[in-house]
């Protein structure tokens, strides 16, 4: 069984794409419509950056998608169809990826709705309020208590991502996060770094931006998924447009449950996954999550004559 997955931010690197643009008409008519759909040549920035322009959410959500989608077109063209897939998955943004892949919402659609998702999470806490953190090497519950101990009226912090493989990241004011840290150190972490990030995504601080999705997403026409997503807040799957939009909104300021998502996917018996997309982060995890997953990053055209041999 195979599972497609997406990849979410951090995975940009300005270059993405271009090859595959340069190989397919077919991708490089994906950023031609993400170029129509936001009023602007974010391909140039995709392709030539600079890098500073390419890390604003603003742009890397759209961004990392069209990379995404193009690949996919690309696949398409040599013969694969989505539905030869079980589920789909992405992670945070990716999920967005994901459900552009599966048909339920347009590649104009999703572009516009990442860029309203960039900017109402960009706007939602000002600088320096907020910050996220990476806790490796430490178990979820004890994470968990370290989130409640460190949390007080107007000052929180939780888990925003399970990545698996010991990896997880709190999100929240910046003095809660400061203290999960010490007190997650003091638990016995092996590591605890804060993360290079502007806002602190998923988590309650991005409640006005939730809010502003719900608004976007409540305008743009969902249609049932030709291939059930795993989707992040439950890590079970979902096709229904109404259960679509609710959990997008849920997203917004929920946990991504990404090691809990792999490790369902694979108890149904999905043995292979492919990450479609710019780098090979989520492959990664996969790995680390569940050993018996045969993992497979495509984002250049040699990836996919490679992946799609494996099909046979």
């Amino acid at each position: 069984m195979l599972a497609l997955t997406f990849p979410g931010q951090g995975s940009q690197a300005v270059g993405m794409g271009r090859a595959i643009a340069d190989a397919y008409p077919e991708a490089k008519a994906v950023f031609d419509e993400v170029d129509d759909a936001l009023g602007e040549k974010l391909s140039a920035v995709i392709f030539d950056g600079p890098d500073d322009a390419l890390t604003l959410t603003t742009n890397a959500q759209p961004a990392l998608m069209a990379v995404s989608l193009a690949v996919l077109r690309a696949m398409e063209s040599e013969g694969f169809m989505v539905t030869r897939a079980d589920y789909v998955a992405g992670h945070s943004l990716g999920e967005y990826s994901a459900l552009a892949a599966a048909r339920a919402i347009t590649i104009g659609d999703t572009a516009r709705l990442l860029r309203i998702r960039g900017e109402a999470m960009q706007a939602a806490v000002p600088v320096g309020k907020g910050a996220m953190a990476a806790i490796i090497g430490l178990e979820q519950d004890a994470v968990e208590t370290a989130c409640t101990n460190a949390s007080q009226p107007d000052d929180e912090v939780q888990i925003a991502n399970d990545n698996g493989g010991g990896q997880l990241v709190i999100s929240g004011h910046a003095g809660a996060v400061e203290r999960a840290m010490e007190a997650c150190k003091e638990a016995g972490a092996k590591r605890a770094l804060p993360l290079p990030v502007s806002a602190p995504f998923h988590s309650t601080l991005m409640a006005p931006a939730a809010d502003r999705m719900k608004d976007a997403l409540a305008a743009v026409d969902i249609k049932p998924t030709i291939v059930p997503l795993v989707c992040n807040v439950l890590a079970d799957p979902i096709s229904h447009p109404e259960d679509i939009r609710k959990n997008l909104v849920e997203q917004v300021t929920g946990r991504v449950r990404w090691a809990e998502s792999v490790e369902y996917m694979a108890e149904q018996g999905v043995n292979r996954i492919w990450e479609v997309g710019s780098g090979k982060v989520l492959t990664g995890l996969a790995r680390r999550i569940d050993r018996t997953l045969e993992g497979t990053a495509i984002g250049a055209p040699d990836d996919i004559s490679a992946a799609l041999a494996q099909l046979g």
